[in-house]
């Protein structure tokens, strides 16, 4: 495989060359190169050798006398296996699925334990409700309950291991005045019980992490310089192996683990998410809220080019990922130091911050701002005076002007307004003579004889009445 030629191999070539005739068929070209070069014999690398090798594969048992078919295939299985192995630099330090369990069983002791401790301090804190406020530490509360038990032995228990002084004595007072119930001993038994697995399991997830840790330095030191190791761990447990996650773009590096957000914001055309898994990240955690979304691209780049480097070099050391988290450090401390420049000038002075110094100012009361009237410190001269005399007069008559045409605008404006009002009134009458009229007719209709006295008397009438009406109305 790596176009050497073996001992054995050596020892029958030689013994070929000095009977050989015709030049030697090779089924590799890197391996015929370096038997031409050593033993001086001519090898013939083509296709129609490949397809006299895999002839002599396939009629193996005719050929070797006295192997049996069983073991044949068994030995070509091993064989394919452990070439396989040797081609893909196989190895039992870099099995990723170790790492896929171990950060899955880390996330399940981290809920398991949380659960536990809220049960020990629910429980516990109806016999001694003080103690919950004044240890924080969840370790450190569940080892003074085994360590002490009853809240009765506070008071002749040294808990110095365990608490600084002050904590200590302040427990003790609390252990005396407390308002917790009393319980059985059977009930303590329990308890105590709890925070023993409390304990043990708080211990065993200290040493998984360890183990964790070693398995990252060893699988994928360069991820781990770059993201850290639980960071690197989820990323690879979430895409399934540290191959897998070879063959991710750096864009889906950087939202792994956020596909719920990212498809949300597909489905209601709004923002995608900036970052998925590698948010929690040293880098991105130490960086401002302006710049998270820039360093979270950069890392994920950074970080995928990492993983290749893990997944398929052959060097084992971690230099490529100290260099790129450098490079990466040294970008932050400009987009950081960017928003301290200057406004004004060429922008490449930066800012210089001054020493604070603290000024005590005494403010005094000031009288002027009782008064609203007008103050004028300095006499005016008369003439100004007579200035904005002048200047008050012309603005008067300009005013009365004003007020004078506005007048006679809306006397026109009346009387065009009542002008209006008549004529309407005029056409009202006359379609109510009319109708009167027809009305007249039908109930009364003339004779043939006297149609035209009638109207001739009646008309002189109707014009009297429309004339004392038109008067009555001007």
């Amino acid at each position: 495989m790596e176009g050497k030629i073996n001992k054995q191999l050596k020892k029958v070539l030689k013994k070929i060359v000095k009977e050989a005739h015709e030049p030697l068929a090779v089924a590799d070209a890197k391996l015929g190169g370096v038997i031409k070069e050593k033993l001086n014999l001519s090898c013939i690398h083509s296709p129609l050798v490949n397809e006299l090798m895999r002839g002599i594969r396939s009629q193996m048992d005719g050929l070797i006398p006295g192997v049996e078919p069983r073991e044949m295939a068994a030995m070509c299985l091993g064989l394919a296996h452990s070439l396989s192995r040797y081609r893909l630099k196989f190895s039992a330090d870099k099995v990723d699925t170790m790492i896929v369990q171990a950060i899955s069983l880390l996330d399940d002791l981290d809920k398991e334990l949380n659960n536990y401790i809220m049960r020990c301090r629910e429980w516990y804190g109806w016999h001694f409700p003080e103690l919950g406020k004044i240890i924080s530490d969840n370790l450190t509360y569940c080892k003074c309950l085994q360590k002490v038990g009853d809240r009765k032995n506070y008071a002749s228990a040294t808990l110095s291991e365990l608490l600084p002084e002050e904590v200590e004595a302040e427990v003790k007072a609390a252990a005396e005045i407390s308002m917790g119930t009393e319980v059985s001993e059977e009930d303590i038994c329990n308890i105590l019980h709890l925070c023993t697995q409390v304990i043990e399991i708080s211990e065993y997830r200290t040493q998984l992490y360890e183990y964790l840790q070693n398995r990252m330095m060893a699988i994928a030191p360069n991820v781990t310089v770059m993201v850290g190791e639980l960071v690197g761990a989820r990323l690879i447990a979430h895409a399934g192996s540290l191959l897998n996650l070879a063959k991710h773009a750096a864009s889906t590096v950087q939202i792994l683990g956020a596909e719920k957000a990212l498809f949300r914001a597909l489905k209601s055309r709004r923002d995608t998410p900036k970052y998925g898994l590698i948010y929690h990240a040293s880098l991105v955690g130490q960086t401002s809220p302006k710049h998270k979304g820039k360093i979270s691209r950069m890392l994920a780049a950074k970080t995928v080019l990492a993983i290749r480097y893990d997944a398929f070099g052959e060097d084992s050391s971690s230099a490529m990922g100290i260099e790129n988290r450098a490079k990466l450090e040294a970008r932050l401390r400009t987009l950081e130091d960017r928003g301290i420049r200057k406004i004004s000038g060429t922008g490449k002075a930066l800012a210089k911050a001054e020493k604070y110094e603290h000024k005590s100012e005494v403010k005094t009361y000031d009288p002027s701002g009782d008064s609203t009237l007008p103050t004028c410190s300095k006499k005016r001269k008369i003439e100004q005076v007579d200035k904005e005399d002048e200047v008050v007069e012309k603005k008067a008559k300009k005013a009365k002007v004003k007020i004078k045409v506005e007048e006679e605008e809306e006397v026109v404006e009346v009387e065009e307004d009542v002008v209006e009002v008549v004529e309407e009134q005029e056409t009202s009458v006359k379609k109510k003579k009319k109708k009167d009229k027809k009305k007249h007719i039908k109930e009364e209709p003339l004779s043939e004889e006297e149609p035209c006295t009638s109207t001739a008397i009646a008309s002189p009438e109707k014009k009297k009445k429309k004339k004392k009406k038109r008067v009555n109305e001007d």
